[in-house]
Parts: C-alpha cells; sequence; structure tokens
C-alpha cells in the first residue's frame, strides 16, 4: 500500500457518518445488461413544482439526472421497482425517451461505424472518435516531445477533487524562453462534464496550430505574436466520469447475423457538475463515482461556470447543492476555477474562448441583463464599455460558422461565469461557443462537421473563428502597449489589487503579471488595459413614459404543449419587452422567435426562470418585422396566461466611472529598484522609460 492509498484510507475514516453512510450504500453499480423485454431504461420527466417535491424525489434512490428545470427533474427509471417509488411518494411524469439505452446505443454504433469506416479523419488530428481523459494527456505530452521549441505542457496548480492533475499546452515560438510581452490568447473545454466536443474543439485547435506552424504563413505569424495556452479539460473528474461511462453502452453485432444488446446504465454520462461531493470538505478520490441518488450526476457537485467571481450568486446560479447550476460554497470554491482564475491573472489574456454544447450560438458578456440591479452595485448592470468592439468581433465569428451571435443574458441570465469574471476584471475580450444544434455529445461526424465547417460554411467553422479571435488577441487596436527602455535582464511587474463586485457583496483579487527585458534594454508589452469594465463608464437605458405600442392575450396550454402569438413591430424603437404571467405557483416558459421571409424562425430570446418568478424577454433596438411568441408548458397543472408585449423609447445615460492604473515596477536581482503608476486605454501605445532602475 502506498503513503497515499493511507492518507485516502485514513480520510475516508475521517469523514461524518452521514457522509460515510451515503457513499457506501448509494453507489450506482457497475453496468449489468437488461432481464426485462417488457421494461426498458427510460427518461421521464417527474413533477417537481415546490422545492419539497425535488428534495423528497432526491430520497427515493433513483438514478437523478442534472437535466432539470423549475417545476421538473429528468430521471432514468430502470425497473418496474423504480416506477414503483415514484408513485408510492405520489410524484407524477411524463415519459419523455421510453428506450434511453436504445438512443445512447445509436450514437455509440454510429461513432463505432465511422471509425471503422475511417482511416483518418479530416481533422488535424486525424482522429475518427472521442477522446478519454488519458488520450488527452497522452497527446498533450505527444504535442510537447514532438515539438520541444514550439509546446509546452503545463500543469495547473490545484489538482482536481478526485486528485487528478490538469494539464493544458502553451504554444508559441521559443516557448520556453523568457516571456518577451507577447498577449496570450486562452481556449478552454468542458466546463461540464457531459460536453464533450467543447474539449475536441479546443484540443484540435492546439493541434492546428502546431502541425501547420512552419508551413501555413498566417499560423505561423499568428504563433509568433502570441503565446497560446490550451486547456482542453478543465472538469477532468466530472468528464473522466462522463466519457467512460457514456462509452459503455453499445450494440454489438453476434455470430448468425443477429445482435445482442448490452445494455449498461447511462451512469454519468450527462454529468453536468465538478465531482465536490460535500461542501467545504475533500473527501476520498473516487467519491463522486459513489454519490448518493445520482447515478446521472445531478445531484452532486458545483457547476464550474456560475463559481467565478463575477455577480456571483446572482440570478441564473442556484443555492441549492443538488440543482444542476448550483454556485458552489463561495466564489472560486472549486479547484476547476482556481486553477482558470490563477492563469487568467498571471498573463494579459486578451482575448479567450470557452467552449460548451450546445445551441449554435456565440455568446459575449454580460451574462445578466443589462436592466437588472445587482445590490452590491444599486445601478443597473447596462452594457459593457466595449459593447460595439464585442459585438463586432462575436458577428465576425459567428459568421464563420453560422451560429447566433448575441448576449449572453438573451439566451437566459447567468452569473459567476468565466468571461463575465475575466472581461470585467481584466478587459480581455471573452467568449463562450455553444458548439453543435442539439445534442451534448454528438455522434462524432458532427463534431467533425462543426470544426471544419459544413455545407455552406465549408472550409470555415469554428476553426476559422477561432483563427479570427486569435488574430484579435494579437492586434495591438484591441489591447493596450508598453513600450520603453530598461535594464536587460531585468524582470518588468505590472500589478494590481482590487475588489471584484458579486451579486450581493465583493471579493479581492489581483492581477500580477511578469516579462523579462530582452539583451537591447528595450522592451514591448502587450497588456490589457490599466481600467477594469466593470467600473468604466457604462450606458444604461431608461425607459421613457408609457409603451408607445402595447398587446396582451390571455390563453391556456395544456401540459407538454406550447402556444403561439404574433406580434409585428412597425416603428424603431429602443425597447421590446415580453412579459408572461400567470395565477398560480407553478412555472411557464417563454420563447420569442423572428419570423423570416421564409416563414422560418429565427430564435431572438427566451426566460426560464425559477419556480415563482415569472417570465420575461428584454430585447433591444429590435429590428422591424413579425414577432413569435411562444408560451412553453412542460408539466403545469394549471395552464392559465397572460402575455403581454411592449414596445418603449428609452432614454439612454451614462454613468460615470472611474480611472485606474497599473502599478509598473522593475526588479533586479528580486529587488524592486522602481515603481511606476501607469494608466494606458484599449488601443493606446504608451511609452515608459525605466531609467533609475538601470542605476546603480
Amino acid at each position: 500500500m502506498t503513503t497515499r492509498s493511507v492518507r485516502r484510507r485514513a480520510a475516508l475514516c475521517a469523514l461524518p457518518t452521514a457522509v460515510l453512510v451515503g457513499l457506501a450504500t448509494a453507489g450506482p453499480t457497475a453496468p449489468a445488461a437488461a432481464t426485462s423485454e417488457e421494461f426498458r431504461p427510460q427518461l421521464v420527466t417527474v413533477d417537481t413544482p415546490t422545492r419539497e417535491d425535488k428534495r423528497l424525489l432526491q430520497t427515493l434512490g433513483l438514478d437523478l439526472t442534472e437535466h432539470a428545470g423549475h417545476d421538473y427533474v429528468e430521471v432514468v427509471l430502470h425497473s418496474p421497482a423504480d416506477v414503483t417509488a415514484l408513485v408510492s411518494a405520489g410524484l407524477g411524469y411524463d415519459v419523455r425517451i421510453p428506450d434511453l439505452l436504445a438512443r445512447e446505443a445509436e450514437n455509440n454504433r454510429a461513432n463505432a461505424a465511422y471509425a471503422a469506416a475511417t482511416a483518418r479523419s479530416p481533422l488535424p488530428s486525424g482522429r475518427d472518435g472521442y477522446r478519454t481523459l488519458d488520450d488527452y494527456n497522452a497527446d498533450m505530452a505527444a504535442l510537447e516531445r514532438d515539438h520541444p521549441d514550439l509546446v509546452e505542457l503545463i500543469t495547473l496548480p490545484h489538482p482536481s477533487l478526485d486528485g487528478r492533475k490538469i494539464h493544458g499546452v502553451e504554444i508559441g515560438k521559443d516557448v520556453r524562453g523568457p516571456d518577451r510581452g507577447l498577449p496570450t490568447f486562452l481556449m478552454l473545454g468542458v466546463h461540464h462534464a457531459r460536453e464533450w466536443p467543447s474539449g475536441e474543439h479546443a484540443m484540435e485547435f492546439a493541434v492546428d496550430l502546431v502541425t501547420n506552424y512552419g508551413t501555413d504563413a498566417r499560423i505561423t505569424d499568428l504563433v509568433d505574436r502570441s503565446r497560446v495556452v490550451v486547456v482542453p479539460v478543465v472538469n477532468v473528474d466530472g468528464f473522466h466520469l462522463s466519457r467512460t461511462d457514456g462509452g459503455l453502452v453499445d450494440l454489438r453485432e453476434t455470430d448468425g447475423g443477429g445482435t445482442a444488446t448490452i445494455l449498461g446504465t447511462p451512469g454519468n454520462a450527462y454529468k453536468r457538475k465538478n465531482c465536490r461531493v460535500v461542501d467545504g470538505q475533500d473527501t476520498p478520490d473516487g467519491s463522486c463515482a459513489l454519490a448518493v441518488t445520482s447515478n446521472g450526476g445531478y445531484g452532486v457537485g458545483v457547476d464550474p461556470n456560475r463559481n467565478y467571481g463575477g455577480y456571483w450568486g446572482g440570478p441564473g446560479a442556484s443555492d441549492l447543492f443538488a440543482d444542476p447550476t448550483y454556485r458552489g460554497a463561495a466564489p472560486f470554491s472549486e479547484p476547476e476555477t482556481q486553477n482558470i482564475r490563477e492563469l487568467v491573472s498571471s498573463r494579459h489574456v486578451t482575448t479567450l474562448i470557452t467552449n460548451h454544447t450546445f445551441s449554435n450560438l456565440v455568446l459575449r458578456p454580460n451574462g445578466a441583463a443589462p436592466d437588472l440591479v445587482a445590490p452590491s452595485e444599486g445601478m443597473p448592470l447596462g452594457d459593457p464599455f466595449d459593447e460595439a468592439a464585442l459585438k463586432a468581433l462575436g458577428d465576425e465569428m459567428a459568421a464563420q460558422n453560422g451560429y447566433t451571435s448575441q448576449h449572453a443574458w438573451e439566451l437566459y441570465d447567468t452569473t459567476g461565469s468565466t468571461e463575465d469574471w475575466s472581461y470585467n476584471a481584466t478587459g480581455g475580450f471573452g467568449y463562450t461557443f455553444e458548439i453543435g444544434p442539439d445534442e451534448f455529445h454528438p455522434p462524432f461526424p458532427e463534431v467533425v462537421d462543426e470544426y471544419l465547417g459544413a455545407g455552406e460554411y465549408a472550409g470555415k467553422g469554428n476553426r476559422e473563428a477561432y483563427l479570427i479571435a486569435l488574430e484579435n488577441a494579437v492586434n495591438p487596436a484591441t489591447h493596450s502597449v508598453l513600450t520603453g527602455k530598461a535594464p536587460a535582464g531585468a524582470t518588468l511587474r505590472l500589478r494590481k489589487t482590487f475588489a471584484t463586485p458579486t451579486w450581493d457583496g465583493s471579493i479581492q483579487d489581483s492581477l500580477d503579471t511578469t516579462m523579462t527585458v530582452g539583451p537591447d534594454g528595450k522592451y514591448t508589452w502587450h497588456v490589457n488595459p490599466s481600467t477594469r469594465p466593470v467600473v468604466m463608464d457604462r450606458q444604461v437605458e431608461t425607459v421613457s413614459g408609457e409603451p408607445v405600442a402595447e398587446q396582451s392575450w390571455t390563453g391556456t396550454t395544456l401540459p407538454a404543449q406550447s402556444t403561439d402569438r404574433e406580434f409585428t413591430i412597425d416603428q424603431d424603437v429602443d425597447l421590446f419587452e415580453i412579459a408572461l404571467d400567470w395565477p398560480t405557483p407553478d412555472d411557464l416558459d417563454l420563447e420569442v422567435y423572428r419570423k423570416n421571409a421564409d416563414g422560418s424562425l429565427t430564435s431572438v430570446g427566451g426566460s426560464g426562470n425559477f419556480v415563482g418568478e415569472k417570465e420575461r424577454v428584454l430585447l433591444q433596438d429590435p429590428a422591424q418585422g413579425t414577432y413569435v411568441l411562444r408560451v412553453l408548458n412542460f408539466a403545469s397543472v394549471t395552464p392559465s396566461w397572460t402575455l403581454t408585449a411592449s414596445l418603449f423609447n428609452a432614454e439612454s445615460e451614462t454613468v460615470a466611472g472611474l480611472v485606474e492604473n497599473w502599478t509598473l515596477t522593475c526588479e533586479r536581482d528580486g529587488r524592486v529598484v522602481e515603481r511606476v503608476p501607469v494608466t494606458v486605454e484599449r488601443g493606446q501605445q504608451l511609452r515608459v522609460n525605466l531609467t533609475a532602475c538601470g542605476r546603480r
């Protein structure tokens, strides 16, 4: 027995009794063959209109998935006994997928067929199937081994809760040499465990840059002018469980031309969160796989993409551990988000992309609607200071992959997300890519098409969108540049400590970056602006007077049905508000579409708040035309509603911001010799000579 095993066993003995009982009794068993032809595992939607209903559901020992809403939870039923447990508890349900294993097996069979028929895919790596965690680590190690002057394997400082190392690669000319002040482009994948394509695209982009360096002039130029950091799997524990369990469901040929069904439970195949079992405690390695009533990963863990510090604890992030968007006990409470925080805070990440699935979207800050008021600030969030530039880049990237470019809040309100914190804390542009139209991990050929582009986007896709993002990262007009003279070999440091607003308070953040002056005594340092966007001027729109036009409807929508109403905008207005109300605590959802000339619909907004919170969609500067307003009733038993569409003109107000400075120091032999305050704006080049640093 190793020392590590002894320590882990000792840690297990130290756990609270209640936790030990849960771990011992809950664990999902290994995948087993189905024994009944009459009943197949199925996905059902259980009615949980109150939080107490959700708590009751969690006590039944059922396989809860992380697919849940404000009045329902999706559950995998594996046997007639599971049905009996639901009925005995008085919980109603609707069948969504009558044979979940056949659905999972269909994708796996498609993947196997593609791999068998494909010697080498068109992807840069040639892969023909989804990577495992070991595959990612091996591929990153191979890039470093085969290209040591171009690639360095990095290990992030905080191991996962299950004790795994979290790796990435840094790509750049003379990557092991001193940092010469180049801008950083950061690419992230797999914050959410089940979103396998997000890691594939991040890894493929790394392979793309490395294998084409020196032969492709565009890529060579971009790599020479930047440092590219790729972390393909941020949430290694959750991904390992999802990928391992998801690969166990299979349909295999038997002799005689027949088929035998190997029906393994999907287990954690659709897990969303990380492997936090108990807030504030590190449990023994492997505990996540044994979590109580959580074969599907719904109950256990923290959502990493709600755990970042920016407006942490606000709308779109739950404070209930069992909810799929649980935000964690505190901002940056999880090792996954601590890693990315320290990575971003120690470099000038001028552009960041964090990949997710699905919905074919390019999302930009902010995550919460501009008219919401965070108690920590007492005024509307407004639009980002760099809204025009953020939108322009988002639109340009979306033109390559056919996705919709929009604010993140136009999908739904979120707080504590990756790019909301990184943009507002550093000024570096940040985006979320939601890859693919309709599945968390679809058949692998779809991953190929999304990366390289298909149909009218063939030869473009996310590959071209990523290259455009990298061009933005190296463009001096999109960040700031410091130049000057300093002693050769001296260490220059930029530092700033500040309060980052959460929803109800604040946390302390610190940015601390360094570079080494070259042998000629001159330096050029690509940096982010000195003033953070969160404290800059912000544009706030306030409604001026009564609506210029308004229409209301009342109606009834049966469970699992939807009702559409049309509304036409025939004038220029500033704001289009759609509000959905109902007289009970049950929940309805709202979707808004714009009708195209051919009758097709384009999604422009949606709202799905918690139980008791009414639905509202707010569109800024809406285009004239006809809109379809859709009321959805997934399972509400009291489905009467009132829908109101209102057009407003608004007054735009600029809320004055602050101006911040960096503290620039020059260090020799570990000692600060000179200290200078530096104020620099986006797109500005500022000369700062550190002459005193050269004196004895």
